[in-house]
């Protein structure tokens, strides 16, 4: 196992063989966030790193009511759609 400092990051170099054997460890590895370069006869083929963590914070649902703050939905809005026009979706009367 070779380990290889990049910028203030940790990557690790192992050969197939042993990424099979010790996956587990290279998992936590990796879960640490430390990089594991699969080496196929020490040549360099692929990498395991870790992904991006997802914001904590709620994503905003529209934005429209700090751009536009006089827009407002009308009640026509959540009536059902026409006859004609769930034919269209559905294909019919093409």
């Amino acid at each position: 196992m070779t380990n290889i400092a990049t910028y203030n990051e940790v990557m690790i170099s192992l050969n197939i063989n042993e990424v099979k054997t010790h996956f587990s460890s290279c998992l936590a590895k990796v879960s640490n966030g430390e990089t594991v370069i699969v080496c196929k006869r020490n040549v360099p083929i692929a990498e395991i790193r870790p992904i991006a963590a997802p914001p904590n914070k709620k994503r905003p649902i529209g934005l429209a009511g700090k751009e536009y703050p006089d827009f407002q939905v009308g009640d026509a809005f959540f009536e059902p759609l026409p006859d004609e026009i769930i034919a269209a979706f559905s294909g019919e009367g093409a």
